[in-house]
């Protein structure tokens, strides 16, 4: 290729893509179906359950078919969106979801159900990491990159809480297949319009063989990790499959880490982990997803159990958290991303996040929606937001462009595993907590269905001391380990050599190896 043909490339991939900001709606759109699947479906759960014959011993798989298949395959495909092009990988990942989406609406029994959930896990592993990687290469302004996280750090934490209203409109009002049908639209518009609004940059693929043994064991060790934590729930820790599943994944993710050192082309170079802001968020934000799934659960739970909401009221009811998410993201996060330090968001903004918790550790059977609750859930949502923005565009913090699709399948990994401890671990303390409760109080109590409640509510309060500790931890290695100045400013202020060359690497087409 001449000089001349070189440099007219160079001068094509620095020049922002015009269409950037329609490409963000598509992609943001495509997100929110992902993030309202999580959540919509445990609304509609227990009318499927009925329609369907599902026993209640098989009723969790209905959740876990697709918590295995999305965490267990979201390494893999991110790679795949690195070698194969993270337009198509996407596009393909909107249409595949759809399809699973009207196999799991249309399913007349619980194998179809279950093997449509599974469906859906696949599909979203291989959408999930190549929409943010796609906003990882399409956006190399500071500025525009924080608006961008703004929107879609919104989104991701806001979404579970749609997801909940959304679930409960369907269900009370239509039935619960439409909690899978509602998808369809979303999918189609979303698969349209990136197909023909997204412009991939060129030269940012990476077209390495595939590192077979990296995808075995990385997806046996986290199918196994998610399966554990899983089974926990419902079995107890000291289940003999439960110790053996995690076990099991500590030696598969142990044998993924030797091996992805020592491969040519490894699955999850890491060079991706290693790096102390990337590895920050994706510890921090694990933690802090480890709290949320919690709370979700249990307000759920206290809101129509012992507050007697419809499903329609409690949706609106987590009202307040996703506005909070959405300013916090949207105003605070995106407009102070480019004046401070990323540590100085996320660290204060988790922080924000354990306050509004602590609010809820007062639950009782009396609890004033309006005094306690909703202050919690606002000062909760404010801080999440202020905090994800930040840790979502660090994600691929200096990455190479042909590393974006697995650095962003990381972040999406420390979710769904953080969200699969969260519900298991504090579930498990809720349920002793409830236990011990019942235990202290029965011989005094005169009506055994009052203190079933004082109990769960009980459970409840002490797992979300839990969950204002782990967002302090979580809090505290944020502001430990990622030590990255404002956008353009390395850890000291002044812009790095090594991030400098990173920003380049956006602009400037990469020789894939």
């Amino acid at each position: 290729m001449s000089k001349t043909a070189d440099l007219s490339r160079t001068a094509d991939t620095a020049l922002p893509d015009p269409s950037r900001w329609k490409a963000l709606a598509f992609i943001a759109l495509a997100q929110l179906m992902v993030v309202l699947d999580a959540t919509i479906v445990n609304i509609a759960l227990p009318s499927a359950q009925t329609d369907l014959g599902i026993s209640d011993g098989n009723k969790q798989w209905v959740i876990t078919a697709y918590a295995l298949a999305f965490g267990g395959l979201l390494l893999f495909g991110g790679r795949i969106a690195d070698l194969w092009g993270r337009k198509r990988t996407f596009v393909v990942g909107l249409i595949g979801f759809a399809l699973a989406s009207a196999l799991g609406g249309a399913a007349q029994n619980e194998a179809m159900m279950f093997g449509s959930r599974a469906l859906q896990g696949v599909f979203g592993a291989l959408l999930a990491p190549a929409a943010l990687s796609l906003l990882a290469v399409m956006f190399t302004d500071a500025k525009e990159r924080a608006k961008a996280f703004g929107i879609y750090g919104a989104i991701a934490g806001g979404g579970g809480a749609v997801g909940l209203i959304l679930g409960g409109f369907l269900t009370e009002y239509l039935n619960w297949r439409w909690t899978f049908f509602v998808n369809i639209p979303f999918a189609i518009v979303a698969a349209v319009g990136a197909y023909f609004v997204i412009r991939e940059p060129s030269g940012t693929r990476n077209r390495a063989p595939l590192d077979i043994p990296g995808v075995v064991l990385s997806t046996l060790g986290l199918v196994a990790l998610v399966y554990g934590f899983t089974r926990a729930e419902s079995a107890g820790w000291s289940d003999a499959l439960t110790v053996s599943m995690l076990i099991a994944a500590a030696v598969l993710l142990l044998a993924f880490v030797v091996t992805e050192a020592r491969v040519k082309s490894p699955l999850l170079p890491l060079r991706v982990l290693t790096e102390r802001n990337r590895g920050g968020v994706y510890l921090s934000l694990g933690l802090a997803i480890i709290a949320m799934f919690g709370l979700f659960l249990f307000l759920t739970y206290y809101l129509q159990v012992v507050k007697g909401y419809s499903p329609v009221k409690t949706g609106f009811a987590f009202l307040p958290m996703i506005a909070g998410m959405i300013t916090g993201s949207t105003q605070i996060g995106t407009r102070l991303m480019t004046r401070v330090p990323p540590r100085l968001l996320m660290g204060p903004g988790f922080l924000v996040a354990a306050v509004g918790m602590l609010f809820l550790t007062q639950l009782d059977l009396n609890t004033s929606y309006a005094a306690v609750i909703l202050p919690g859930m606002l000062l909760l949502g404010l801080g999440m937001g202020t905090a994800f923005m930040p840790a979502m565009s660090l994600a691929t913090h200096g990455i190479e462009p042909r590393d974006a699709g697995v650095a962003s399948a990381m972040v999406n990994t420390s979710q769904q595993v953080g969200g699969a401890i969260g519900t298991a671990l504090l579930n498990t303390i809720a349920a002793s907590a409830t236990t011990a409760y019942v235990a202290d109080h029965a011989a005094r109590a005169t009506d055994p269905k009052l203190l079933e409640l004082q109990a769960m509510v009980s459970g409840f309060a002490s797992a979300i001391w839990w969950a204002v500790g782990i967002l302090v931890a979580a809090a505290a290695i944020a502001i430990a380990l990622i030590n990255t100045g404002r956008p353009g400013t390395g850890s000291g202020g002044t812009e790095s050599a090594s991030e400098a060359g990173a920003e380049e690497e956006f602009r400037i087409p990469v020789v894939a190896h």
